[in-house]
């Protein structure tokens, strides 16, 4: 047997290995393991963010091809990912060894030197990794720290003055100048950067923390309370912003500064970073960033809390619990981590777990608004309709006088009570929901579309559901809910026209390829309903969805002498939120 079909041979088996990551670290360990089994296995391993067998995997290639540029690259990438700083500065160096202006690598290695007080060489490093936009922004706030940390406010002021040929950096520099500003003692300019920061970006819960902070250590605490009420205000009930009015209001202590040393400051911008970054497109690097802004601060539990979401949004549900389980109980955002660990521990499908980890988070906090509207959340996604209403009627117990940002609570209870078929309480909340909040699409499609089904207040109806579609006119579920609106009233080419769009927008789901065949049936296009319920069929729709579809496979729908009786759409167009 050849050498390259032994190599192709044990990547197909390592890659196998891989359905159990047990097996899958096993086999890195594995010395005769080939060069491309390895690299194959940590590519797969990489694919689906399984990060530590793919380290593993790559760690064995890297042995033996010690000067694999590509490996090393991805290696040092995947050690950061997952917060080995030691591990990734020492392949970063072998990094820029083959690339000189690798972005991160250069980061990391400055940030290395930041931390020795190496100041020079650290800007000499960031230097090299401005060449894009992102890599410019850091490479400035990180450089004009470095003078903050020589005490040099001019060269740091100089430094933040070239993101003004950017003007989507504004904010940044705003924030950073006062930031930097404030911990040199410059009141002056600290003053007006502050003002200009906050009322540029007044609901950025960093800058309201950091100008509520100086408010209160230059001791002009009534401007300080209505920083933070203003705030609180706004919708958001932060923790964070909550506990400082709590103790200004109960003492008049002077709180440490926000950025106390410049290597808080770097970690506030690496930050500030991570969390303008976290969306689809950029959530790999947000997590980068997000790990070198922790291996930098003492505020630990809110990096902490964004590395967690950072994680969840990757579907790394696990490493996300692992993450939020590090915020320690003596900080304000404890709670809030054990809610996200009920989160995503109901996503991993372990429920129980999950209702546990909430009933105990209600048990020691009753007044938890958010606790009892979570456990109500994992209740109802559970299909615990019961328990779901019952934790949404002690949400709702807490709000005397509810407002527009409480309509979620009435409309899920409202789901919770029509699944258990209680349909007057549950058209009770869904309006509550709507004099809350009258333009949300999902409540006006839900209330819409049930009205519908049950035959009652048609025109109030279906103007709800062509409202919902004004609203959100891409939401494939609300434009078949519109279609099979028209389908049940008996108009067939109309019906057709917005199911054909509902379809085009969810091409994946069952039951609106259903709704179209139903419809195509109706308007005699038979061949072409077929085409989309067996379309239906090929999607796994649920078992009591694939049976129907199945038997209009097979036998057609009836004449319409008999009246239509609609397909059930409670999983998908008024499930909507």
């Amino acid at each position: 047997m050849t050498h390259i079909l032994r190599s192709f041979l044990a990547a197909v088996l390592v890659a196998t290995a891989l359905a159990t990551p047990a097996v899958a670290r096993q086999t890195a360990q594995n010395d005769e393991t080939s060069l491309a089994g390895n690299y194959l296995a940590a590519r797969t391993a990489g694919r689906i963010h399984d990060n530590a067998p793919a380290i593993a995997f790559l760690t064995a290639a890297l042995k033996q091809d010690p000067a694999n540029a590509v490996m090393t690259e991805r290696l040092f990438q995947l050690q950061l990912a997952e917060g080995n700083l030691p591990e990734a500065e020492a392949l970063a160096e072998r990094v820029i060894s083959s690339n000189s202006q690798h972005r991160m690598a250069r980061i990391v290695l400055g940030l290395k030197e930041f931390r020795a007080k190496n100041y020079e060489q650290a800007r000499n490093n960031f230097a090299e990794a401005a060449y894009t936009p992102i890599g410019e922004l850091t490479s400035v706030l990180l450089t004009a720290w470095t003078y903050a940390g020589e005490g040099s406010h001019i060269a740091a002021m100089k430094e933040l003055d070239k993101l003004d040929r950017n003007e989507s950096f504004a904010n940044f520099k705003a924030f950073h100048v006062a930031l930097i500003s404030d911990y040199l003692n410059n009141v002056v300019r600290a003053e007006a950067a502050y003002k200009r920061a906050y009322q540029d970006t007044g609901t950025s819960l960093r800058v309201t923390q950091a100008y509520g902070n100086y408010l209160e250590r230059n001791r002009r605490f009534a401007e300080a309370e209505k920083v933070y009420r203003t705030f609180l205000e706004g919708g958001d009930r932060n923790v964070l912003v909550q506990a400082a009015l709590e103790r200004l209001t109960a003492s008049k202590t002077t709180p440490p500064p926000f950025v106390p040393n410049p290597e808080a400051g770097a970690s506030e911008a690496l930050f500030s970073l991570a969390a303008a970054m976290n969306d689809d497109q950029s959530i790999d690097v947000a997590l980068l960033y997000g790990q070198l802004a922790l291996s930098f601060t003492s505020d630990k539990p809110v990096v902490l809390t964004l590395l967690g979401d950072i994680l969840a949004g990757s579907q790394r549900y696990q490493a996300a619990i692992d993450t939020f389980e590090q915020v320690p109980p003596s900080s304000e955002l404890h709670t809030n981590a054990d809610l996200e660990v009920a989160v995503n521990m109901q996503r991993l499908d372990r429920t129980a777990d999950a209702e546990a980890r909430m009933r105990a988070i209600v048990a020691r906090e009753p007044k938890n608004l958010d606790g009892w509207a979570t456990l109500g959340n994992i209740m109802r996604n559970s299909e615990n309709y019961e328990k779901a209403a019952q934790a949404y009627d002690a949400a709702i117990a807490l709000v005397p006088q509810p407002t527009r940002e409480n309509w979620t609570l009435f409309y899920y209870r409202g789901i919770s009570f029509e699944r258990l078929k209680q349909w007057d309480k549950a058209e009770a909340d869904f309006r509550k929901a709507l004099s809350l909040s009258p333009d949300e699409a999902s409540v006006l499609n839900y209330l819409g579309y049930s009205l519908i089904d049950a035959n009652r207040k048609l025109d109030e109806a279906i103007a709800m559901v062509r409202k919902a579609v004004e609203i959100r006119p891409n939401d494939g579920y609300i434009v078949d809910s519109l279609g099979w609106a028209y389908f049940t009233l008996g108009n067939f080419d109309l019906a057709v026209e917005h199911l054909e769009r509902a379809v085009d927008l969810k091409p994946a789901d069952p039951i609106i390829a259903e709704h179209l065949g139903d419809a195509y049936w109706r308007v005699g296009r038979t061949l072409e309903a077929r085409f989309q319920w067996q379309h239906a069929k090929d999607n796994r729709p649920e078992p009591a969805d694939l049976a129907r579809i199945e038997d209009k496979l097979k036998n057609g729908m009836p004449p319409l002498t008999e009246p239509p009786k609609p397909a059930d759409n409670s999983g998908t167009s008024n499930s909507n939120g």
